[in-house]
């Protein structure tokens, strides 16, 4: 049974639990059923269409859970696709919830997400006068529960990218951190078009006159809009901080290889003094005077020192070496 809940409230408060294939539409305009699925099957939808007539391409697409986030209202109803997210390892997963938004029902359908609604439930449930609203204040603790599960991703990958900050200044990146910079580079691009979506969606629920939304709960999801906002920023420095880290590591190793090479420039100057000088008075001419001198030995050596040290000291204070 996919089933998760399925409960009759009253002025706010949870009245009873209804069996899944007795749900119906509540007859009183002050109660209303919430009915949460998981995987459901067609033929579950199927009975719900019929129960609560819903519209037949909001069940197709519940059914899907290939989804971007939507908002389609079909005569007094009103159906909502929420993207949802989750990190395993590197790599952020999606999972889609549809929702079924009535004067008197509302219906969640989750696909691929592990966050239940029952904490979100039991949090509700604690706060009658917040229920007694109606199912349209449901649906805005809904995306601002969907939308809380953002954040966690963020922050992990943002404390991923300053380890690798802090690593870099330290050691030259290898191939499989670069490697990884790069995924978690493509990962936050993908979810930046998420957001975009479903900051789209929020903005349609705060500016659009829609079925079984009053226009009191407005400033509700004005909050949930300006919490996606909030996200988007932080996603948005979060990738600059990935390419800036990428830049800084390209640079810091240009400049790593820029001192090695000058150092070796240095160290291969000086040692072309000797090399020089003994490859002239290793030609073994016959007319060579200087081989006669006795002390032209010490005095060639002499010469080189003098000018290997004068090197030295040039290309140290040139900060070469």
């Amino acid at each position: 049974m996919s089933v998760a809940a399925c409960y009759l409230y009253r002025d706010g408060k949870r009245l009873e639990a209804v069996p899944f294939y007795d749900a119906s539409m509540p007859e009183t305009e002050s109660d209303f059923i919430w009915i949460g699925l998981h995987k459901p099957t067609s033929e579950e939808l199927s009975l719900l269409k019929d129960r609560f007539g819903l519209h037949e391409l909001s069940i197709a697409d519940a059914l899907s859970s290939l989804q971007m986030p939507k908002l389609s209202a079909y005569d007094d109803q009103l159906f909502v696709v929420a993207k949802t997210a989750q990190l395993a390892g590197d790599r952020i997963t999606y999972g889609e919830t549809a929702i079924f938004v009535g004067k008197r029902y509302i219906i969640t359908v989750r696909h691929g997400s592990d966050r239940g609604h029952g904490e979100l439930r039991g949090r509700l449930e604690t706060s009658p006068q917040t229920l007694r609203h109606g199912t349209d204040y449901i649906l805005h603790a809904i995306l601002d529960f969907i939308i809380d599960g953002y954040l966690p991703i963020v922050r992990t990958i943002e404390d991923t990218v300053l380890d690798m900050e802090r690593k870099m200044l330290d050691a030259f990146l290898d191939r499989d951190q670069i490697t990884r910079i790069f995924r978690l580079r493509r990962e936050i691009i993908l979810f930046q078009r998420v957001l975009d979506a479903m900051l789209d969606l929020c903005g349609k629920l705060v500016h659009l006159d829609l079925p079984c939304l009053d226009k009191e709960a407005k400033p509700y999801f004005r909050d949930a809009l300006q919490h996606m906002h909030r996200v988007e920023t932080m996603v948005g420095s979060l990738r600059d901080v990935i390419t800036s880290v990428f830049e800084a590591s390209n640079l810091l190793e240009q400049q790593r290889q820029g001192t090695i090479t000058r150092q070796l420039a240095a160290w291969a100057a000086i040692l072309a003094v000797p090399t020089a000088i003994a490859g002239i008075y290793g030609m073994n001419f016959d007319n060579m005077p200087e081989l006669k001198t006795s002390y032209g030995y010490f005095v060639v050596l002499a010469i080189i020192a003098v000018l290997c040290i004068g090197l030295y000291v040039r290309f140290k204070r040139a900060r070469w070496i």
